[in-house]
């Protein structure tokens, strides 16, 4: 009897509806499988996901590591449009300089410098083949650099005004207007230069231009050098202490005008006085 009871009890069960005319038995396994089913579901969407998030960061990674190289490129590519923009505002420098020039100006470019005087010598790509004579003034647009020292048939080493043993004719002020002369040299500062001889009579200041005489034999006058940055007066038994800052920027400097300049012949000095009287 208990048996036939439990068989009518499941028969009822199974026949049994709920509300929407779902059996009660589908209910109760759906609602079983449910609970077993989503934890499972949710486990392996997390495994789904992650995998997922690697494929996806690998991904972002090549991406990132494209983006950087790309970043790069733009990179040279600015910095190379840039030098290309600089070389060219040199270059229409120096040509408009060989415009304005009185003389022949070569148009030349710095290929090396003396790594025992680093900022005193450099060496240009123009030699003897292009017209180039020893002591031949070297510029920039903004005013002198040094002279010729050495050449070869396709080379040159230019001396520059900052080397100790140069030696320039010089006037505080405009050639005809000013009696401050004197001899510019370079110094152990190598950014400046000094000026020496100038009578402490004269009247110098900070600020003015230093030009070219042409009285030592070598460059033209009125090639610019400098500016006056320090000055301790003399007096009238004591020259001026002048400190000059170059014209030209020295130090990066990349092209330079060789003026094709020889100065005039001045002609042999009588070595005898006009009344001397040989001895016998």
């Amino acid at each position: 009897m208990i048996a036939l009871l439990l068989g009518n009890f499941v028969l009822m069960a199974f026949d049994a509806k709920v509300e929407g005319g779902e059996r009660v038995i589908r209910a109760w396994t759906e609602t079983v499988a449910d609970f077993v089913q989503s934890p499972v579901t949710t486990v392996t969407a997390s495994v789904s996901n992650y995998f997922s998030s690697i494929a996806n960061l690998r991904s972002a990674q090549d991406e990132n590591g494209e983006l950087k190289k790309r970043v790069q490129e733009l990179e040279v590519e600015t910095q190379q449009k840039k030098a290309l923009d600089a070389e060219n505002e040199r270059l229409r420098s120096l040509l408009k300089l060989k415009e304005q020039s009185k003389y022949n100006v070569l148009i030349a470019r710095i290929i090396g410098r003396d790594p025992s005087a680093w900022f005193d010598s450099a060496i240009v790509n123009r030699g003897s083949l292009d017209g180039v004579r020893l002591n031949m003034p070297v510029v920039t647009d903004g005013g002198l650099v040094g002279r010729i020292t050495a050449v070869s048939p396709l080379t040159s080493q230019v001396d520059l005004i900052t080397r100790d043993k140069s030696g320039i004719g010089a006037v505080v002020g405009q050639i005809g207007e000013s009696s401050a002369l004197g001899v510019v040299m370079g110094t152990s500062k190598k950014e400046l230069l000094e000026m020496k001889y100038v009578t402490g009579s004269t009247d110098v200041q900070i600020g003015q231009t230093v030009f070219t005489t042409g009285q030592d034999g070598i460059f033209p006058p009125g090639l610019k050098i400098g500016e006056i940055v320090n000055l301790v007066s003399g007096s009238a038994t004591t020259p001026h202490q002048i400190e000059i800052q170059p014209a030209s920027r020295l130090g990066s400097m990349q092209e330079v005008g060789i003026l094709l300049y020889e100065p005039p012949d001045r002609g042999d000095f009588e070595q005898k006085l006009p009344n001397a009287v040989k001895k016998k």
